[in-house]
């Protein structure tokens, strides 16, 4: 790509195996598009081996016996391969040759969400690691909802100054996509490491959510612990009553004004100043 300097490949066909060929032949920096009537037109003339299960004994086989084309297989019987390379060598050789590929494309989403931050060598402070853990958080969090995904495992990926690295995880009850809860999950683990993290130091730190749950139904809690004040009856002040705050409309609020405005809009006091930018492009979910 011209943005990046990063060569890429793209190509689009029919079915999945004259796509993969079609990539083969674009590479290494290119866009090639083969249309269903001229499949055969493009496959035919390539040699044996860019067919998929052509390796080196089977090749040599099909030169041994002037096959070295895929037009040579396509124009051979399917009862004649199968005679020469076995049945199922023989049957898969022969539709492919000929453009058939039954195959079919199942979209796949994805398994995780995450994201990184690399701090540095050299001392961090409790506070500034903890805010970047924060970011991490509803980074991932903000995507998820976006996605309609809930998660139950929390994962903290840890690198150190020596290069090593670890990860630490947590299952959590019920699937969720809540800030508050994968923060305050992410932030335990940390905490969990903190002796390796005081004795190497730390250099990068990355937030994953993984067990994700495509349905993004979340169940929900009653607020079974809202404490409520009692009158003073020597008191003149008029009694209140402190509700907890409702985080699924937190997050919902708080989405709704960076999808609007920016991620750095609206944020909480120990991320003021923070980068909120989304870094690498994300592919949509």
């Amino acid at each position: 790509m011209a943005e990046v300097g990063l060569p890429i490949t793209v190509s689009v066909a029919r079915t999945k195996f004259i796509a993969k060929v079609a990539s083969g032949v674009a590479k290494p920096d290119g866009l090639l598009v083969v249309p269903p009537d001229r499949e055969l037109e493009f496959l035919h003339p390539l040699p044996v081996e860019r067919l998929w299960g052509v390796g080196k004994v089977t090749a040599a086989t099909l030169h041994a016996h002037g096959l070295r084309a895929v037009s040579d297989i396509a124009n051979e019987s399917e009862s004649d391969l199968v005679a020469l390379l076995g049945r199922a060598t023989g049957r898969h050789l022969h539709a492919l040759a000929t453009g058939h590929d039954p195959r079919p494309v199942h979209r796949q989403r994805r398994r995780s969400m995450g994201a990184q931050h690399a701090l540095g060598r050299g001392a961090h402070s409790i506070e500034s690691v903890d805010a970047t853990l924060q970011l991490l958080a509803d980074k991932v969090a903000g995507r998820m909802r976006r996605a309609h995904r809930i998660g139950r495992t929390v994962v903290l990926r840890l690198r150190f100054a020596d290069y090593t690295r670890v990860t630490r995880s947590h299952t959590l009850g019920v699937p969720t996509a809540r800030t508050d809860i994968l923060s305050d999950t992410a932030r335990a683990l940390l905490e969990s490491a903190g002796p390796l993290v005081a004795d190497r130091g730390l250099t990068l730190i990355g937030v994953a959510v993984t067990n994700l749950n495509g349905e993004g139904i979340e169940q929900l809690e009653l607020p079974f612990d809202e404490p409520v004040s009692s009158p003073d009856p020597a008191s003149s002040e008029i009694p209140t009553t402190h509700r907890p705050i409702d985080r699924h409309a937190l997050d919902t609020v708080l989405d709704d004004v960076h999808n609007r405005f920016g991620a750095g809009a609206l944020t909480s006091a120990t991320l003021l100043g923070r980068d909120h930018r989304q870094g690498v492009p994300m592919l949509p979910d």
